[in-house]
C-alpha cells in the first residue's frame, strides 16, 4: 500500500503504478487552531502488509503530515512501514554551524525513525545524513535521470557543477548522456545568501553547457553561473537539478540569466519536473 503526503501525490501515484501496488486514500485537514490532520482511511486494507509512506518534507507542515501518516499505518496494523523521502527537508543543516545551534538533520531523522522500519531518501545534500536515522536508511541515486530531457544534439557539451562538491552529479549526467566534458566552478560562500563564483578554465565558447546540481533553492548561485557562461560565449545553457525547490523568484532569476531550459525530477513537484524518480525508488523497494 502506497500512502502519499500532500506534497508528493503525483510521485506516489507513479510509484504505485511502477510497483503494481494499491494507492491508499488520503485526507488532509487543517483545524481552526492551525493544527493539521493527515489521515489514510484506505490503509484499513493494508493490515499485515507493507505500507510505504511517500512524502517530500518541503515544509514544517509536511514533516507533521509524515509523522501522522506513519502513525496511521501503524494504527491499521501494517507489518512494515517504509518511509520514502524524495526530498528530505533540513538535510543541509547536517552540523551545528554556530555554537548553540542544533543539528537539524539529526533532529528530524530521529523523529522520522520513531515511526518507520526503513528509510529511503533521494540524493540528500550529504549522504552522511543517513547515519542520523535510528533505522536502516539509504540514499537513492537519481542524477542519471536528468540526461533524459536533454536534446540529443548538444554541441560539444560541457557538464558543469556549481562547485567541486557536486561534480559527481555532473559526471553522472554526462555518463548517462553518453558524451561531453565535465568541470566545476570554484564557489566561496560568504554568508547564507552571498556566494562568489570563480569561472572555470574550460573553454565554453560556441559549446552547449549543462549546469547540474542536487538542488536549486533560491536560484542565485545557479543564475550567477549562467550569466558567467553567457559572458564566456556559451551557445546554449541548460539547467538541471534533482530537487527543483525554485523558491520565491528563482525561476525568474534563471530565465533572466539566459537559460535555454530548466528541468528537474519530481522529488519536489514543480512545473519543471520533467522526469520521475519512481523507477529508481521502485527498484530499491
Amino acid at each position: 500500500m502506497i500512502i502519499s503526503g500532500s506534497a508528493s501525490q503525483s510521485l506516489a501515484a507513479e510509484l504505485a503504478a511502477a510497483l503494481d501496488e494499491p494507492l491508499a486514500s488520503v485526507e488532509y485537514e487543517r483545524f481552526p487552531d492551525g493544527e493539521l490532520l493527515a489521515g489514510a482511511p484506505g490503509v484499513a486494507d493494508a493490515e499485515e502488509s507493507r505500507a510505504v509512506v511517500v512524502a517530500s518534507t518541503v515544509s514544517s507542515d509536511a514533516h507533521v503530515e509524515l509523522l501522522q501518516l506513519q502513525d496511521a499505518a501503524r494504527e491499521w496494523g501494517a507489518s512494515e512501514v517504509v518511509t520514502v523521502l524524495p526530498y528530505m527537508g533540513y538535510a543541509r543543516q547536517d552540523e551545528a554551524f554556530e555554537e548553540g545551534h542544533p543539528v537539524s538533520a539529526r533532529a528530524v531523522a530521529r523523529a522520522i525513525s520513531s515511526g518507520t522500519d526503513r528509510v529511503l531518501t533521494v540524493e540528500p545534500h550529504e549522504e552522511a545524513v543517513c547515519d542520523f536515522f535510528d533505522v536502516p536508511a539509504e540514499s537513492v541515486d537519481a542524477a542519471g535521470l536528468l540526461a533524459d530531457p536533454l536534446p540529443a544534439d548538444l554541441e560539444e557539451p560541457v557538464f558543469l557543477s556549481p562547485d567541486a562538491g557536486a561534480v559527481d552529479i555532473a559526471e553522472t549526467v554526462r555518463d548517462a548522456y553518453g558524451s561531453g566534458a565535465t568541470d566545476y566552478f570554484e564557489k566561496v560562500r560568504h554568508s547564507g545568501t552571498e556566494v562568489e563564483l570563480t569561472p572555470s578554465d574550460t573553454a565554453v565558447a560556441g559549446r552547449d553547457v549543462v549546469v547540474t546540481d542536487d538542488i536549486i533553492a533560491t536560484g542565485s548561485t545557479m543564475s550567477g553561473a549562467v550569466e558567467i557562461l553567457r559572458e564566456k560565449g556559451a551557445s546554449r545553457v541548460f539547467v538541471t537539478c534533482v530537487h527543483p525547490m525554485l523558491a520565491a523568484d528563482a525561476y525568474t532569476k534563471l530565465s533572466k540569466a539566459g537559460v535555454e531550459s530548466i528541468c528537474g525530477t519530481d522529488t519536489i513537484e514543480r512545473p519543471v519536473s520533467e522526469v520521475s524518480v519512481a523507477p529508481v525508488l521502485a527498484e530499491k523497494l
